[in-house]
């Protein structure tokens, strides 16, 4: 998640807004299967992570405040660095704003499949851009069949989408870590 800290709910792989019961559950069938003494699929360290987490999500004090540094570390990890752009045609920044929202959509895909679609008003949270700014990349994603949208303007990340962002991932990163590093 951040420096040193994991994500409890991947860990867990649980959904940000599991019921208690179900983190018992979970932990519990994950428990069985890296306890130590299991001969067949023991694994300590992951058992370890397994305890932590369950630790802190079952704990509903200690789950609170994780939950507060946890929504903004995501919010943080999607959050467009946008200074540094001089102009309204900044092809570089739309094009680093597509992958973006490729990136988030891809994200709730794979954490979330049951559910994998997300409203614009989520994509400005993670993205940090305001919703007229999120409009032309929305457009531009729905036209080439990056990303399809349900009656309810959910929208959701295709394969093609999944592909485009894969072949284009690398970039993406490295484009963030440039506007990321200080000016020396």
């Amino acid at each position: 998640m951040s420096e040193g800290k994991q994500d409890y709910y991947e860990v867990l792989q649980i959904n940000v807004n599991a019921e208690p019961d179900t983190i018992h559950r979970i932990y519990r069938l994950l428990a069985q299967r890296f306890h130590p003494d299991n001969a067949e699929t023991g694994n300590a360290e992951r058992f370890h992570e397994i305890h932590e987490a369950y630790t802190v999500l079952s704990n509903p004090e200690s789950r609170a405040r994780y939950d507060i540094s946890y929504h903004k570390v995501k919010q943080d990890r999607w959050r467009l660095i946008s200074s540094g752009s001089n102009s309204e045609n900044d092809f570089e920044l739309e094009q680093l704003g597509r992958l973006t929202v490729l990136e988030a959509l891809y994200t709730r895909r794979r954490m979330d499949p049951e559910s994998p679609m997300l409203l614009t008003s989520d994509l400005e949270s993670l993205t940090g851009r305001p919703r007229e700014h999120l409009a032309f990349t929305i457009w531009y994603l729905l036209q080439k069949k990056f990303v399809s949208r349900d009656d309810q303007s959910r929208l959701q990340i295709s394969a093609d989408g999944v592909e485009y962002l894969e072949e284009n991932y690398r970039v993406n990163q490295s484009q963030r870590r440039l506007k990321a590093a200080p000016d020396s």
